[in-house]
């Protein structure tokens, strides 16, 4: 496929309309019918679109689940995804820079691709072995050019010191503002080091938030110079870093906005005040998905949200449900120079581009040899000794898990050397023993409804650890532990990932085959 022309020769070729629709990013979902492909490929025709970025599906979409629509799988989404490109990019009059959320591989969008570990896990990992890092943002992008992906939408540089986030959390390297800093600068440069673009995420920070802005509007009361101090660290640190773009987030932040309470992807005080005349930041900014509700219920007017968030200072407008009308939008009531300087910005990151179709269908690398240093360097004894738990694995003891066998790969690895006594999920341990090995996997990610447990669950193992001697293996997000009296126990190792490897590293722990390295990258109450 051929490149696209140098900004000068574009500056002349293209016109003012055609300039307007290149900055413009709608959805495009894997799983969609055929009616809805064509429509898109009729939209990125007579539109001039510049880019587009792919998601599941239009059921799995982050504003839609609590409408709890049915998301169909699909074994072959990545060959989907694939021909999809192949559609959209014929159907553009120049190449399309294709975008899409990539934080721990393709497996965020796309069913039976590689999957990494989630930006928490990697926050766990001991500074000096960041390189694990940089494979992590390289092997990712490597998948994204198979694909046909130009553009991996992370990684999120927010600062999570908020354990009731309902959506960065996990997605965080942690709550220190230097690691979060040099974590991320490691996966950006693993990114770019294959030519694939990243995004660092969600200006001005998203960490100290109680609001799904999937669904809402957060907003932070918190005084300018205690956010330069720390949410705004990050940025202002990578801006210096040849980063390709910012993603400004949907956040209510009064303090940068002269005490408005406007979303910081529709502030021209956030965007065209703070990063860019204060932070000296003059690469491109993308905001945002439009479609979130934080912003989207506010404007009913089609192509007026579109214009606003134009007008803001974002220079790409990801995830707008309004094209036509935002385009006429914005040749209405924009300034030619400004139209000009966000299509220089786009179009300069064009250029650095290879726009190669997707290659013919391979294999994509799998993660289990990566995987494998991160689980055993991510690993983390957070309460108890070395001892304790060496001590603990001569005893007999009771094995408990609320996993089913078949998935539960550390009670297999286990029993290859010990043959605990083991009894089912929410049964009590016999009188005469009082060791229990309480392996835990929360069945969500996320802190709605008690990361999946119930109630019941949750009294259930704070009486095990309140009336037996526990040893604790846990394998998922560590904010768990804010309804866990894990205090109470023996010993408490994290290890983060549900993956066969962890569970295969932390069994090896348990038989002290190996030494636990990581450190939890955030707080946890006593």
């Amino acid at each position: 496929m051929s490149s696209t022309l140098p900004y000068i020769e574009a500056k002349q070729t293209l016109a003012l309309r055609e300039k307007i629709g290149q900055l413009f990013m709608p959805a495009a979902f894997i799983n969609d019918s055929e009616i809805e492909i064509q429509r898109l490929e009729t939209l990125i025709k007579e539109h001039c679109i510049g880019s587009i970025c792919f998601f599941h599906s239009r059921a799995s979409a982050a504003t839609n689940f609590e409408g709890k629509k049915k998301i169909i799988a699909n074994e072959k989404s990545f060959e989907t995804l694939q021909e999809l490109i192949r559609r959209y990019q014929k159907a553009a009059k120049h190449p399309l820079l294709i975008a899409i959320d990539a934080e721990w591989g393709l497996a965020m969008r796309i069913e039976n691709t590689p999957q990494y570990p989630y930006a928490i896990t990697l926050g766990a990992i001991p500074d000096d072995s960041e390189v694990l890092i940089y494979e992590v943002g390289k092997h990712i992008a490597q998948d994204c050019k198979t694909a046909g992906i130009h553009w991996n939408l992370a990684p999120c540089i927010d600062i999570n010191n908020n354990p009731n986030n309902p959506v960065i959390g996990y997605r965080s390297f942690g709550q220190d503002r230097d690691k979060v800093t040099k974590k991320a600068l490691a996966f950006i440069k693993g990114t770019q080091s294959e030519g694939v673009l990243s995004s660092i995420k969600h200006f001005p920070g998203h960490g100290d938030t109680a609001t799904d802005s999937h669904l809402g509007l957060p907003v932070i009361e918190k005084t300018k110079e205690t956010l330069f101090a720390n949410e705004l660290y990050p940025f202002q640190k990578l801006i210096g870093q040849e980063i390709d773009s910012v993603m400004a987030g949907h956040l209510s932040v009064p303090a940068l906005a002269n005490g408005s309470n406007t979303p910081s992807s529709l502030s021209k005080d956030m965007i065209k005040g703070v990063l860019r005349r204060e932070m000296k930041y003059d690469g491109l900014v993308i905001s945002d998905a439009l479609n979130m509700h934080a912003v989207s219920k506010n404007y009913p007017v089609k192509g007026e949200l579109e214009w606003l968030a134009f007008d803001a200072g974002n220079d790409v407008l990801c995830f707008a449900e309004h094209i036509q009308e935002g385009i006429e939008y914005i040749l209405k009531n924009a300034d030619k120079e400004q139209i000009e300087a966000s299509f220089q910005r786009l179009w300069k990151l064009k250029e650095r581009i290879d726009f190669h179709l997707p290659s013919a269908p391979k294999n994509l690398t799998p993660p289990d040899s990566l995987n494998l240093k991160i689980a055993e360097k991510s690993l983390t004894l957070l309460q108890g000794s070395p001892q304790t738990i060496t001590e603990f694995s001569k005893t007999n003891f009771t094995y408990i898990c609320n996993i089913k066998d078949t998935q539960d790969h550390f009670l297999e690895h286990l029993r290859s050397e010990k043959k605990p006594s083991i009894i089912r999920w929410k049964e009590t341990p016999p009188r005469n023993e009082n060791n229990v090995l309480l392996v835990l996997f929360p069945p969500q990610v996320k802190p709605t409804h008690g990361f999946g447990f119930t109630e019941e669950e949750i009294s259930y193992i704070n009486h095990l650890i309140a009336t037996q001697k526990v040893v604790l293996y846990l394998f998922g997000n560590p904010y768990v532990l804010n309804l866990i009296n894990y205090k109470k126990t023996k010993a408490l190792v994290l290890a983060y990932q549900n993956f066969e490897v962890f569970q295969t590293t932390a069994a090896r722990h348990f038989l002290n085959q190996l030494d636990a390295q990581g450190s939890l990258p955030v707080s946890i109450s006593s």
